[in-house]
């Protein structure tokens, strides 16, 4: 089947047009070629380029629309605002109604299945406050336009759950990436997995003592800032690979690789410079990475009175079985939202291997929107 993909450039509340041209919201939207198809997926991301998205011809190739769909946010991860982000999703939602489609799907995949929950429960439930030191949030977030189906496909819980519970908590000072806590630290040659229970719990309080801190610092620097005049700044956070789940198959089994993580060695790319929330400005800790203020969450599902479906991954080395089960949870929670699909696919976070596996997801996934699609 011939693929046309055709590339989408737009502006949304509040934003304009750069001054080189380009405009803050990109992407690419697939289709078969010479339809205009009644039924569309779109996927976005924090900060990930999904424009060119691997499952975009699958689902083309089926008959459905796919818009690969970029905020302002694209590639520019330290800066990020989750009200405007939003209401950039909108754009690209509005757009999908623009050219016909009646059934707008909702694909939240990897980091964007938080993303897009929080999105649709601000449609049907608004309750998204501006951050530590905002006063006010883009007026267009209380207008958002929503979509028909959601789904979400080996998605994390949300960034804050994410980078708490990958971060390595032995780290004693923040301005040093090779200071440690012997006491705490996973990859100590006398700490070998499996690791026992009693470790594991106060690792894991120390994992959500240290993003605690890091709240801490972002609200007093930002007071700082302000008494002097000045509105931001940005900051690292280093050792952010330290998962014990990537270290011990033994807690939330599954296929994946241990030792293992989405850059192969877990304490390669823990002292190394590579990952999420590396590199964050104040205000973006606070609405995507802070435990205690972010509000982009896969427990925004339990708004969502969509219909839905689950598909997760066996061999996925950054979500894990208990993750996908918050997710099932949080859906299966709402009032009135119904049943809920739940399946697990044999592949990797990419759904790269087994060589089948994308078009085993792309079947999955186009015969549950056409029984679901009005």
């Amino acid at each position: 089947m011939r693929i046309t993909r055709e590339f989408v450039a737009l502006t949304s509340a509040g934003t304009s047009r750069a001054g080189v041209g380009s405009h803050p919201c990109q992407g690419v939207y697939w289709r078969p070629a010479g339809s205009e198809p009644r039924t569309a997926l779109i996927a976005t991301h924090y900060n990930i380029d999904f424009s060119e998205h691997y499952l975009a011809s699958y689902f083309a190739e089926r008959d459905l629309g796919f818009l690969g769909w970029n905020t302002r946010f694209r590639g520019a991860e330290p800066y990020f605002l989750a009200d405007l982000a939003l209401v950039d999703i909108d754009a690209g939602v509005r757009w999908l109604r623009s050219r016909g489609v009646d059934c707008v799907v909702l694909l939240g995949n990897s980091g964007g299945g938080s993303l897009m929950a929080t999105y649709q429960s601000q449609v049907t439930s608004p309750g998204l406050t501006p951050e530590y030191s905002r006063s006010s949030l883009s007026p267009a977030v209380e207008q958002l336009a929503g979509g028909d189906l959601y789904v979400s496909i080996v998605a994390h819980t949300g960034r804050a759950e994410v980078l708490t519970n990958w971060m390595d908590p032995s780290v004693t000072d923040e301005s040093d990436p090779l200071s440690v806590d012997q006491a705490l630290d996973p990859f100590a040659p006398d700490r070998q997995p499996p690791f026992d229970d009693a470790f594991i719990a106060v690792y894991r309080d120390a994992q959500r003592a240290r993003n605690e801190r890091i709240t801490d610092w972002c609200c007093d620097e930002l007071d700082r800032l302000a008494a002097a005049g000045h509105r931001e700044r940005l900051f690292v956070v280093p050792r952010l690979w330290a998962d014990l789940r990537m270290l011990d198959d033994a807690i939330d089994p599954s296929r994946r690789t241990v030792p293992g993580c989405y850059l192969g060695d877990p304490r390669r790319a823990n002292y190394g410079i590579f990952g999420v929330g590396t590199v964050s400005s104040l205000r973006t800790w606070l609405s995507m990475w802070s435990l205690r203020s972010s509000q982009c969450s896969t427990d925004q599902a339990r708004n969502i009175t969509l219909p839905a479906i689950v598909v997760d991954a066996d061999a996925d080395t950054g979500i894990f079985p208990s993750d996908t089960a918050k997710i099932v949870e949080a859906l299966r929670s709402r009032p009135g939202g119904g049943g809920v699909e739940t399946h697990t696919l044999a592949g990797d976070h990419y759904l790269a291997e087994p060589a089948r596996t994308r078009a085993e997801a792309a079947d999955l996934i186009t015969e549950w929107v056409r029984s679901h699609a009005s």
